[in-house]
């Protein structure tokens, strides 16, 4: 830049400008600072092609300078550390938004149901063994690959709903572009049906094609989708994917692939099937509760926007009670002492607890709600521990 009138300048560790009157002023050291001084003693700093705020003291003659520039001497040393210390913050930074972007309670469930239902498979402690190791993590990477596929593609037609509902996440707080959100959610799917081949188990490959079909069908705004308009629609998605595809597709996978076995239907597969077709419901209907402001701006008819928020949390809690009433009775039927034991005394502390802490929720209270509506989802955790007892 072009000097004009050229001034004394003196820059101290204290960062201190002393200048004489001048129209303008420009410093350079290797292109790394420069400082600008105007007529109207405004002044403007730049380090490494970032602007810095500067400030004005009472003696126009005196600039103070508010930015991280150095001076002359300054040790190359502590500006390295400084760099390396902001790289670091970034790339946790972005991993922090990633590990929202994936939902990490929907990853829980997902990474729970498919161990639980796997360890249906196990007959004799001589099961387990690096057999069945790796074909547990040749289910549970492509799941949960294709569950972060699933609630990334949501979110990228959700951003206008988010905003309202879920501002805290990436792509409605604007953490994530719209173009990293589109790669994130690419990768996973094509990662998932990837291995999902590779892996070659026709059973595994059906559960995330499936699951890949219908998790788009549920959040892409193109013609014929978009099912969670439909309030029926929408809780069928969830309610096949969790209840039936994940239960039957990746036991089958653990029974007919990896150990080599005839595929049936047993006792407790019937079992987790039908109790978690209870819970599928019960998360499609509870899911929707807190969000009703934004699902009303965007017209989702959810049902909790058509019949009240009241009613379907209510609902919610008497379809789970009778889940665990149904699961205390085929529990205590068993033949198995130590099962009948542990599925009956489980599933009534589980109730128990459900109506203790649903008693006193403040409806009208959004954050009150999004508070229980994860306490189901501990439940649903809860109930995968109790699953591999059922005999």
């Amino acid at each position: 830049m072009e000097s004009l009138q050229p001034v004394a300048l003196c820059l101290n560790r204290r960062g201190l400008v002393s200048a004489t009157q001048t129209r303008r002023f420009t410093a350079q050291r290797k292109s790394q600072f420069s400082v600008t001084v105007q007529s109207t003693h405004e002044i403007t700093c730049f380090q490494w092609g970032r602007q810095k705020s500067c400030s004005l003291i009472s003696d126009p003659k005196l600039l103070s300078l508010s930015s991280s520039a150095r001076p002359l001497d300054a040790d190359d040393g502590s500006s390295v550390a400084k760099n390396a210390g902001n790289l670091i913050e970034a790339v946790v930074g972005w991993f922090d938004a990633l590990y929202r972007f994936s939902r990490p309670h929907t990853i829980y469930g997902s990474a729970l149901g498919v161990i639980s239902v796997s360890m249906l498979a196990i007959q004799s402690p001589a099961d387990i063994s690096s057999i069945f190791l790796i074909g547990l993590l040749q289910a549970l990477i492509p799941a949960l690959l294709m569950n972060v596929y699933i609630v990334g593609l949501n979110q990228l037609y959700d951003i206008g709903i988010d905003k309202v509902n879920k501002p805290y996440l990436p792509l409605a707080s604007g953490e994530f572009s719209l173009n990293t959100g589109i790669a994130i959610v690419t990768v996973s799917a094509a990662l998932s049906l990837a291995m999902g081949l590779l892996v070659g188990s026709e059973p595994l490959l059906w559960a995330l094609g499936v699951s890949f079909v219908l998790g788009t069908a549920y959040s892409a705004d193109i013609p014929m989708l978009r099912w969670k308009r439909s309030a029926v629609a929408a809780a069928s998605c969830i309610l096949v994917v969790r209840a039936v595809v994940v239960q039957l597709g990746f036991y089958l996978h653990m029974q007919a692939f990896v150990f080599s076995r005839a595929a049936a239907l047993t006792r407790p597969l019937c079992f987790t099937m039908g109790f978690m077709c209870f819970f599928s419901i019960v998360i499609a209907l509870a899911k929707d509760i807190p969000d009703v402001d934004g699902d009303k701006v965007f017209g989702i008819r959810t049902f909790s926007v058509r019949m009240g928020k009241k009613k379907v949390f209510w609902m919610c809690v008497g379809l789970l009670q009778a889940a665990y009433a149904s699961a205390f009775i085929v529990g205590v039927t068993s033949t198995v002492l130590w099962s009948k034991i542990a599925m009956g005394l489980g599933h009534t502390a589980l109730a128990t607890i459900l109506w203790y802490r649903s008693r006193n929720v403040d409806l009208s209270s959004r954050a009150a709600i999004a508070s229980w509506y994860m306490f189901i989802w501990k439940l649903f955790y809860a109930e995968y521990f109790l699953i591999p007892l059922m005999r």
